[in-house]
């Protein structure tokens, strides 16, 4: 049941059902909704990536914000961290499954960005 508002006799309002502290879209939220996460994930989605070749294809993200979301997608299981043996030292990042449940939602967000109108996008 939804949480509703309801108004008693003196005309005081409450709410019955109201969510619990995080609620489950607020929860998902704070896993995905970081600035770069879902960008991150969706490179990720075909094949491993290593980080400079990830660097390159988020545009506008600093090579800090990027290793500090993969180190939080890392601890919540939804990216895979391997050290390559290479010379120099390199690291790759792949998507867990647990990881690619989140692709049908991203792909529906990006339809859903792709067909607001023009102001709407382009608002900071």
């Amino acid at each position: 049941m939804d949480a509703e508002i309801v108004e008693d006799a003196k005309g005081r309002r409450r709410a019955l059902q109201a969510c619990t502290e995080p609620c489950a879209i607020e929860r998902g939220m704070r896993i995905i909704g970081g600035k770069w996460t879902g960008s991150i994930l969706w490179h990720l989605q075909d094949q491993p990536v290593r980080f400079n070749d990830l660097s390159r294809m988020i545009g506008g993200a600093s090579k800090k914000m990027i290793a500090e979301r993969l180190r939080q997608l890392e601890d919540q299981g939804l990216v895979r961290r391997e050290v390559l043996d290479t010379s120099p030292v390199s690291v790759q990042y792949s998507m867990t499954d647990l990881g690619a449940t989140a692709l049908g939602f991203l792909d529906e967000l990006r339809k859903w960005s792709e067909s607001l109108p023009e102001q709407v996008r382009e608002a900071k």
